[in-house]
């Protein structure tokens, strides 16, 4: 992985066209460059493949590499990107027809994320992540160094090739082994962080959804109306920049907008089609933030054509990480690029709600769905709490809406609404009394 983003690297798209259409196929191009641009890659060509099923050997067959290796002498590219997830076998054999470097779609967004994670967490997860994409790839990164045998034990049979082989991969499952400890230690203060915002008794809301659809502008909005005027805190906004993955780390921030309940918002690594499963598992942790909200606010560039497989692409990512039943909102933002805005007709199952995050239009709106849903993620409570469980009803009237209170021989029977966490732990604190 590099670390330098202040020279563009030129490099050629490949692309192949097995069953899919040829909007979709195109849309996946363009997906492509977007990826490239923010990886500091200048896309000086592109060339494409249309085969029933990818070619075992190379990829793209193997007069195809021929045609890419003549395209990369002929403008000078130091790379190929090639638009699909490429075995050790396929990688291997179309860099030696091609001589130059292939990322395949993996490991594009393995390097993007190796630039712009910022926190120790973050750089610890995509570290992790870039080293089980590297293990099956190490065959053929030391070819230049033959066989060389002699002896007559198994080992000394290996020629140094194969024992550099080896040691690398010692030393990967070792360092893996030093990640996921760390990222453990990381977890448990998570977790610790987690319970105090929960005990603090505010309403959390997520945004989650695709990649670049204007979740960290979304946040910096309502940071902005959260403010008092002239007392503008700019280091509470979070980086947006109009390109993929711009950021990585999970923000959170409370929410205080004069004359509205405060809640927590948290912005989250954005989703894309086909996001790496060695990704997703690096970041779960980071993901549970999502797992403990009460509402999911689902952001989709509503200005994208593609923008409704994008919310399908966002749901299913979900359901991987163990979200389902969580009241969400779907959030058509950047309205101000469209031509035209559709009715909304809410069903009972899908609120909606159309915005843009840079101009302000629709943010009320969706403000008052956040509340009119607080409902759906709380719950009523009645339950006779003992006398002596005073700090018990102290954090029940501090975090919860209390419907009714009575004294009776035995304690304090009270009624109120609160959160399902806050409803687990009474309840879990009363039946071991």
């Amino acid at each position: 992985m590099t670390n330098d983003q202040s020279v563009l690297i030129p490099a050629v798209l490949v692309g192949l066209r097995t069953n899919e259409s040829e909007d979709d196929f195109q849309h996946a191009m363009d997906e492509l460059a977007s990826l490239s641009e923010a990886c500091d890659l200048q896309v000086k060509g592109v060339l494409t493949q249309t085969l029933p099923h990818p070619d075992n050997a190379t990829w793209i067959g193997s007069g195809k590499a021929e045609e890419l290796e003549r395209a990369i002498s002929g403008i000078n590219a130091e790379l190929a990107v090639c638009l699909g997830n490429l075995s050790p076998a396929q990688m291997k054999n179309l860099q030696k027809i091609i001589g130059v470097t292939v990322w395949d779609r993996t490991g594009l967004i393995l390097e993007i994320f190796s630039r712009r994670a910022g926190t120790r967490e973050a750089k610890l997860q995509v570290e992790s992540a870039y080293l089980q994409y590297m293990l099956p790839r190490l065959t053929g990164m030391w070819q230049h160094l033959g066989r060389q045998g002699g002896g007559g034990g198994s080992r000394a049979n290996k020629g140094v090739g194969e024992k550099q082989i080896e040691l690398d991969r010692r030393q990967i499952s070792h360092r893996l082994s030093e990640l996921k400890k760390e990222l453990a230690d990381i977890e448990r203060t998570r977790d610790i962080q987690r319970s105090g915002r929960i005990r603090g008794g505010l309403l959390a809301v997520a945004l989650v959804g695709y990649t670049n659809a204007g979740k960290s502008s979304l946040m910096n909005r309502l940071l902005s109306m959260s403010e008092t005027v002239g007392d503008r805190n700019t280091e509470k906004e979070v980086f947006e920049k109009d390109m993929l993955f711009a950021t990585l780390d999970t923000s959170i921030r409370k929410i205080d907008i004069p004359g509205r309940k405060p809640f927590l918002l948290s912005d989250t690594v954005g989703f894309i089609e086909d996001i790496p499963h060695s990704l997703i598992k690096a970041f779960r942790s980071t993901l549970a933030e999502v797992r403990f909200a009460d509402i999911l606010l689902i952001v989709m560039d509503s200005s994208d054509p593609h923008h409704e497989e994008h919310r399908r692409i966002t749901e299913e990512t979900l359901r991987d990480l163990d979200c389902e039943g969580i009241p969400r909102i779907y959030v058509y933002n950047k309205s101000d690029l469209r031509d035209n805005i559709p009715e909304i007709r809410d069903s009972s199952d899908m609120k909606c709600v159309y915005i843009s995050a840079r101009e302000g239009a629709g943010i009320d709106r969706l403000l008052d769905m956040i509340y009119e849903s607080t409902g759906a993620g709380r719950q009523e409570i009645d339950i006779l709490i003992p006398y002596t469980d005073g700090d018990l009803i102290n954090r029940i009237h501090n975090e919860a809406d209390v419907i009714s209170e009575n004294f009776e021989e035995n304690g304090t029977r009270i009624r109120a609404v609160c959160t399902k966490q806050l409803a687990d732990l009474i309840y879990s604190r009363i039946s071991s009394i």
